[in-house]
């Protein structure tokens, strides 16, 4: 069921608040599903049903969640168990985000959140800088250890 922007669905439920997702970079599966308000098996189902949704994987298919998977899954959640879409609906509600250049959901998401670039310091570009810097430094150990 693919629904009109705007419109409420007979189906459409109010859901419990979820939890505050903490300032970390990588969530086990157990992890996500608590903060994301699902069990760990319709996580795995939806990385099937939907593109979009790729967490790292390591050795022995042990995946590893990050901030901006845990906020695809609770738009899927909102979408599915909140405004009554179907899986089809949803994975069509969430494809139409995609922008013409290829970018995912959350990267035009981390853009909007952004703002003017022009309005942020040097300082703030260079802590932004070294913590990409850490992040990308985490994800090369990630694989070594794999290897």
């Amino acid at each position: 069921m693919v629904m009109e922007p705007g419109s409420k669905s007979k189906l459409a439920k109010t859901l419990p608040a979820l939890p505050e997702i903490p300032e970390k970079q990588y969530f086990s599966i157990s992890e996500a599903a608590t903060l994301c308000g699902v069990k760990a098996h319709v996580l795995r189902y939806w990385e099937q049903e939907f593109p979009q949704l790729r967490p790292l994987k390591r050795r022995g298919n042990r995946r590893y969640y990050q901030k901006h998977d845990l906020l695809l899954v609770r738009q899927i959640r909102s979408l599915l168990y909140g405004e009554g879409f179907t899986i089809h609906g949803a994975r069509e509600k969430i494809g139409q985000a995609v922008c013409n250049d290829g970018h995912s959901p959350q990267l035009v998401l981390d853009i909007e959140v952004e703002g003017d670039a022009r309005e942020y310091s040097p300082q703030h570009w260079r802590q932004r800088l070294q913590a990409l810097r850490r992040e990308l430094e985490q994800l090369r150990n990630l694989c070594v250890r794999s290897d």
